[in-house]
């Protein structure tokens, strides 16, 4: 057996040097951005042809490796530089984005061409998108008028799906947002977007990528307040986002408020404590008495482990709430408050089935507490209930309300009596 190791089988020949220096020719950057200016300039206004000749040249062109600079002479006419300049060298154009018509219709026109060029070669998206978040972080290296037409064909762009609203994240750069680009910008982008579909499009987009929280960074710490926003977007005709964000620091409030409410609960803070917090919060944040109790009530179902067998959470649900009764007594001053707080038992009992059979037992216990009036537990029987489970718990009800009006009526006739 021989030992030594077998020799590996080597390539010979000739290496044809030539083709590094033709594929140094063909993918030369200069040579790619000449052909894309020439053809720009031979197409000029007319955007149709523009469109053609962009997918014809991807033939030609090598689009995958120069994504950049075919986007960078598209939106300014040449290549930019860091920063947002136009590089020195002489190979530029006068027919793109940035030296088009300052209006929304033409903006559309170029959203066309730039979703046309996409749907043809796809594997230009990334870099479409990689290219719009370098040009928002150049913002401040355009015009006033450039920024208008980026902004509203950006907005156009979000509006369409063509890119995700994760790029609207370089307009929380530290710069822009101290010198009012960013909320400047914002104002033109949101209104382009809002015409093209609607405020629950932006919503739904902000909310996909865990921006609708983000609005309020639009503007500098000294000025991130729900007034300052509110006040700045509604005088730039975008009521409709300004009561977006409102709602969203509100949703947010209320997640903290809650959250903050079940560690002083876990803790076994007194409840007197627990109420005085909740009370400055509420006048904090504006928050109703009807959307505080919901808030409690959550609360306080959410503070326990509940037992898996119906015939035991039944009895576990009464016990805890007996404790909580004056927490949840202390926001149900008013009637709505109540009817409020039936409503989230009711539905609470629904989703959670193990509860199906422990609702009447809850709202009697809670009458007996004072939580619950009876005029809040009549008028939930009567017409204020929705709909899930009402024929179970409408049954359930029954005898306790007919005892009620039963009393009811008693009390009135010895009123009578007495008058």
């Amino acid at each position: 057996m021989n030992n030594q190791k077998q020799q590996k089988p080597t390539l010979t020949g000739q290496r044809f040097k030539t083709r590094k220096r033709d594929e140094k020719e063909r993918f030369d950057p200069t040579q790619f951005q000449e052909s894309i200016v020439q053809g720009l300039n031979q197409t000029g206004t007319d955007l149709e042809a523009v469109a053609k000749f962009l997918d014809a040249s991807g033939a030609k062109l090598d689009y995958r490796r120069y994504a950049e600079t075919l986007f960078d002479i598209l939106v300014a006419g040449g290549m930019l530089a860091p920063g947002g300049t136009l590089s020195d060298d002489m190979t530029r154009t006068e027919f793109c984005l940035f030296t088009a018509q300052e209006d929304l219709e033409t903006m559309q026109a170029y959203a066309q061409v730039f979703n046309k060029l996409i749907r043809r070669y796809k594997y230009l998206e990334k870099g479409f998108e990689e290219e719009i978040k370098k040009l928002l972080l150049f913002l401040k290296g355009f015009t006033e008028s450039e920024r208008n037409k980026l902004a509203m064909l950006t907005g156009i762009l979000l509006a369409n799906g063509n890119i995700s609203a994760s790029i609207l994240n370089s307009l929380y750069n530290e710069n822009l947002v101290k010198e009012g680009v960013s909320a400047a910008f914002a104002v033109k982008l949101f209104k382009s977007w809002i015409n093209e579909k609607d405020i629950n499009s932006v919503a739904g987009s902000l909310r996909k990528v865990g921006m609708d929280n983000r609005l309020m960074e639009l503007f500098p710490a000294n000025k991130r307040s729900c007034e300052h926003f509110s006040k700045y977007f509604t005088d730039a005709g975008l009521k409709e986002l300004s009561d977006f964000a409102r709602n969203q620091q509100s949703i947010g409030a209320r997640k903290e408020l809650q959250k903050e409410l079940q560690e002083q609960m876990s803790r076994g803070d007194p409840f007197k404590d627990i109420i005085s917090y909740v009370k400055e919060e509420m006048k904090k944040t504006s928050i109703s008495e009807q959307t505080m109790i919901g808030i409690v009530w959550t609360s306080v179902m959410s503070s326990v482990e509940w037992n898996k067998k119906e015939e035991l959470v039944t009895e576990q649900a009464i016990k805890h709430l007996k404790q909580y009764g004056p927490l949840l007594k202390a926001f149900t001053s008013q009637g709505l408050s109540e009817i409020t707080l039936m409503l989230k038992i009711q539905e609470y009992c629904y989703d959670n089935i193990h509860f199906m059979k422990a609702f009447q037992k809850i709202v009697v216990l809670l009458y007996k507490a004072d939580v619950l009036s009876e005029e809040a537990i009549l008028k939930w029987y009567s017409d204020a209930h929705v709909a899930k489970g009402k024929s179970v718990f409408l049954e359930q009800m029954k005898k306790f309300v007919e005892w009620l009006k039963n009393a009811e009526e008693e009390s009135e006739s010895e009123e009578e009596e007495a008058d």
